[in-house]
């Protein structure tokens, strides 16, 4: 079985993902005119816009939702992994995969709000929405929504789940079936509140676990200030080759780089879609760019703290797969949270794995509270014509038990599971967004314009051209109807 998985993760994961994942961030940042750079200040701005209705939740919380999704047991293992097998320099490609993520993450957003529905009281849409709709491709659309439930119901909730039990027993003793009931027990507390409350959660909890996060790197970094120069020209010079040392494994640096980065951020997966179609905005570019702000946070900010801890303090092994070990640092420690963990450690002896057990439940947590949403934004998409009440319960069942299952597991199967999920949802989702990018920057064009003219932007479809969008349609008249009401001339004549 898991030899099976590795060879279909290899395929998955070869040398084409990783340059499509870099062309298709090319591509979108030249035809968006670097829009990742020009709108950084309106990202912030439109960050704290709106406010959550009966149906729909703030740009805020679903922000909060996304980067609760982004920010999770990646940050932490995955940048370790990502420098034990690919080097130092593997962290300045997670920096280009994060600028050129940004973009990705802006079309695929922007289009999910564009092709949203109104589903009873909430709003749904995301990858196999904007298929549907945008591309009349039914059948993608299916196989996109399969591919999406089952692996954020089944394959990705385990890496999450094992991290947090192996954090808790290696930090305080604590049996990974202990844990795994606990996590099951809170789990179901929350999802079976619905959307509201996942999003109520996360909002809570994000802000929270990354600032604390950065500040203990910042106090890590302060002890070791005179290593700052000399860590960030490792990174560079390892990035190109320039380093004796890393100088033959460029190829496995801008691999495994680009390979963490996807699977930290989901820049062009897909994930962000589906809690973006859930925020209340005037004009879906609005949330488009929010989810731009959210790539940043989680590459730039906090793998890049994970990164900083673990190459300042030299506790780190670079041995590339396949090869001989390059630098061995710190003895037979596998790669992983206890990079950070002994990172930590050297600065605040005692404080290392007690930190790294809490920031890992708090990432993967609220990670795991966004697969769910995933999964069952997608099951609800499956089931619109078939209205099987039972669906959403088993779901529910069969997610409780695979984040169950991931704590007492073995971690490699489940990094592997994992990687096939991330893979295989990263090749749909780029041939969608790809095609429906003619929409996108449309979209964009028509949110530029009305900012020129000085307004807020509204979106009017009709105005950008595009036909079907029965939810914006609906809204587009809602508004012209208030509008009209307001401007209905009074005659100074009549008395009463």
């Amino acid at each position: 079985m898991e030899q099976l998985v590795e060879w279909l993760v290899g395929q998955v994961w070869s040398i084409g993902l990783v340059i499509f994942a870099l062309g298709a961030g090319v591509y979108f940042t030249i035809a968006t005119r670097f829009l990742q750079i020009r709108y950084f200040k309106e990202m912030i701005k439109l960050l704290f816009e709106g406010k959550s209705s009966e149906t729909g939740i703030s740009s805020f919380q679903a922000f909060c939702l996304a980067l609760s999704g982004r920010v999770g047991i990646g940050n932490i293992a995955g940048v370790a992994t990502a420098i034990a097998f690919g080097g130092p320099g593997a962290v300045f490609w997670m920096w280009v995969m994060a600028l050129l993520g940004a973009a990705s993450a802006f079309v695929e957003s922007t289009l999910s709000q564009v092709y949203k529905s109104k589903v009873g009281n909430e709003y749904r849409g995301g990858t196999p929405y904007f298929i549907e709709k945008g591309l009349k491709m039914k059948w993608f659309a299916v196989i996109v929504a399969v591919v999406v439930t089952l692996s954020y119901g089944v394959l990705l909730p385990g890496i999450q789940s094992s991290s947090i039990a192996v954090g808790f027993e290696n930090s305080n003793g604590i049996s990974k079936y202990i844990t795994g009931i606990l996590l099951v027990v809170l789990l179901a507390a929350i999802i079976f509140g619905g959307v509201k409350r996942i999003a109520g959660v996360s909002q809570m909890l994000v802000p929270f676990m990354a600032i604390g996060y950065v500040i203990v790197t910042c106090i890590v970094l302060i002890a070791n200030v005179t290593e700052i120069p000399s860590m960030f020209a490792l990174i560079f010079s390892s990035a190109f080759g320039v380093n004796e040392m890393f100088g033959g494994i460029v190829g496995a640096a801008i691999a495994w780089g680009v390979k963490r980065a996807v699977f930290s951020n989901v820049a062009g997966v897909g994930e962000a879609t589906y809690s973006s179609a859930a925020a209340e905005v005037s004009h879906p570019a609005k949330q488009g760019l929010v989810q731009a702000f959210s790539v940043y946070i989680d590459t730039i900010v906090v793998c890049t703290a994970t990164a900083l801890m673990i190459l300042i303090t030299g506790m780190y092994n670079v041995i590339p797969e396949g090869k001989s070990a390059i630098v061995q640092n710190i003895g037979n420690v596998e790669a992983g949270p206890l990079y950070t963990q002994q990172a930590v450690e050297t600065v605040m002896p005692g404080f290392g794995p007690i930190f790294i057990s809490i920031a890992i439940f708090f990432f993967a947590f609220t990670t795991l509270l966004a697969y769910y949403y995933i999964a069952e934004t997608t099951l609800t998409y499956l089931d619109r014509g078939l209205k099987y009440n039972w669906l959403k319960p088993v779901l529910k069942i069969g997610f409780l038990i695979m984040v169950y299952i991931g704590s007492v597991e073995s971690a490699s199967l489940l990094w592997n599971l994992g990687d096939l999920g991330i893979g295989s949802m990263a090749w749909l989702n780029l041939i969608a967004i790809l095609l429906l990018s003619k929409t996108a920057l449309k979209v964009l064009k028509d949110y530029e314009a009305q900012k020129k003219e000085g307004k807020d932007p509204v979106f009017d479809p009709k105005s950008v051209g595009i036909e079907g969008l029965t939810f914006w349609e609906e809204r587009s008249k809602e508004v012209e109807r208030k509008s009209s009401k307001e401007k209905v001339p009074v005659d100074d004549s009549v008395k009463f």
